[in-house]
């Protein structure tokens, strides 16, 4: 925890910022204006929120719309345009950030202090992918409720893994350990998967069954100890290697495409990253150099394999690198209208 001036590690992703009116906003993405931090409102005070803190109440702000909507009539200062994406984002300035929240530090501080029945999963559910993927203790964090110390017993646990190499050893232990069913972990059940359903469907417009075909084969997300968890796996700043303002993007419109996965290898992380071959735009404007698809939102992670078929719908959007490059992307996750199907 702590204040801007004593962070060892970047502001990113998975990080939370509280604010001097209280609110909780939650780090999006690696790079950042140099006054700002892009991130997304999380828990605001309400006498009758059912979350409780230090003797005030919060509520949680589910959805997209319902946070903007929120920020457009009580906090509109944390709205602001930002010229590298051209279109307005949530975001926190630097001058307006009381408290920074690191989930390396919350797990260094579980492994120390006392724990509720929550905080306990939490830590041993670390524990196993610490062991198991012999990672750096400095590899994981805890994000989520559990970070901010606005957590339920019944809150889901929220793990973060650091690295590509950290990245990819967790999963693999993950896939390993979720199909032999032990160490307490399980894959979501029906239950899990409709459960995750409804919680999604106001910002992801998919039928229940492409949904399922969707989530059914992804190892970051199950149960542990009964409990729902979801991992995020990042890259480290100095792998993705990008500063604000190396690309800008221009918004052109809706699209959708049909095209064949090329590379999942940063298919887990957040933002993903899924590049693209024999494109074909089926709705939207004709364009022959779409070259990716990108998204900051945790839900199209493991959305496709290598060599898979691919139908997505999105913002089709163009990119000009600083050094002069120009191509076109799908960004997913601004729309409730964004999907992203692998035909397998």
């Amino acid at each position: 925890m702590g204040n801007l001036e004593d962070q060892t590690n970047p502001i990113i992703e998975s990080h939370y910022l509280e604010t001097n009116e209280g609110l909780f906003f939650a780090v999006k993405g690696l790079v950042h204006p140099s006054d700002r931090f892009i991130a997304c409102v999380r828990y605001a005070p309400d006498p009758k929120g059912d979350r409780q803190k230090e003797g005030h109440r919060y509520r949680r702000l589910y959805h997209f719309e319902e946070q903007e909507q929120f920020l457009h009539a009580e906090y509109p200062h944390y709205l602001a345009f930002d010229p590298t994406c051209q279109v307005t984002l949530q975001s926190v300035p630097r001058a307006c950030v009381r408290r920074v929240y690191d989930p390396r530090q919350c797990l260094q501080d579980l492994l120390r202090s006392e724990r509720d029945p929550v905080q306990e999963d939490a830590l041993a559910f670390a524990s196993v992918l610490q062991q198991e993927a012999s990672i750096p203790w400095n590899g994981l964090g805890i994000s989520g409720s559990l970070l901010i110390g606005l957590h339920t017993p019944h809150s889901d646990l929220d793990v973060t893994v650091y690295g590509v190499q950290n990245g990819w050893a967790v999963h693999h232990v993950l896939k390993k350990l979720l199909a032999d069913g032990t160490n307490q972990l399980r894959k979501f059940d029906r239950q899990g998967v409709e459960k995750l359903y409804s919680e999604r469907v106001a910002d992801t417009r998919m039928s229940f069954d492409d949904f399922v075909r969707t989530e059914k084969d992804k190892v970051m997300q199950g149960w542990f100890r009964g409990r729902p968890y979801f991992i995020r796996f990042l890259q480290e700043p100095a792998e993705a290697d990008e500063s604000y303002g190396d690309f800008y993007y221009t918004p052109i419109g809706r699209a959708g495409v049909r095209a064949t996965v090329t590379d999942a290898n940063e298919s887990i992380f957040t933002p993903c990253r899924y590049p693209l071959a024999a494109v074909h735009v089926f709705e939207g404007s004709p364009t022959e150099d779409v070259a990716e698809i990108v998204s900051y939102r945790g839900r199209f992670c493991e959305q496709a394999q290598t060599g898979d078929i691919i139908q997505a719908w999105g913002t089709l959007e163009r990119v000009q690198a600083k050094g002069g490059r120009v191509w076109h992307r799908l960004l997913l996750g601004n729309s409730p209208s964004d999907i992203m199907v692998a035909q397998r």
